[in-house]
């Protein structure tokens, strides 16, 4: 790949920007998300222009658009701390996680109320069954002959 000139340059670096306005301000193509590929894409670059480059001798020198993708991080990075939540893959991640959260509580609620009925079912299954027994103790005792009478009909 050859080098480019000043103008072509300069052509790309406006390119970018425009895109990356477009990007910030909400207009990003479906099934993709806010970061350098989309940014690439959306102003026709390649984007390795958004990274570091080596040397032959093995020193590095910065991209021709890296103060751009920095520039790019630093605005997201911004709107991100204001509060405004521009990634909808980011929104609703975070939105599926406060529904998971809602979930596992309703749950904690539930086995509790669960658990709490289970115990009211065994109280009561074991009352009955006492005055069962007590219920038929005193029909034995009203066979047997003793003192008890039974209560009229």
């Amino acid at each position: 790949m050859g080098r480019i000139t000043d103008q072509d340059r300069q052509h790309n670096e406006a390119a970018i920007r425009a895109a990356m306005d477009r990007l910030l301000a909400g207009d990003l193509p479906e099934d993709s998300r806010r970061d350098i590929k989309t940014l690439a894409a959306m102003a026709g670059v390649t984007r390795t222009g958004f990274y570091p480059k080596k040397n032959r001798d093995g020193s590095s020198r910065p991209g021709p658009y890296q103060h751009l993708a920095e520039e790019f991080s630093r605005r997201l990075q911004a709107l991100e701390a204001a509060g405004e939540i521009i990634d909808p893959r980011a929104a609703q991640i975070d939105r599926l996680k406060a529904h998971v959260g809602e979930l596992k509580e309703r749950i904690a609620e539930r086995n509790l109320q669960i658990s709490e009925l289970t115990e009211f079912k065994q109280r009561a299954l074991s009352r009955i069954a006492a005055q069962h027994q007590e219920i038929e103790r005193l029909r034995a005792q009203i066979g047997a002959g003793s003192k008890v009478t039974p209560l009229p009909r």
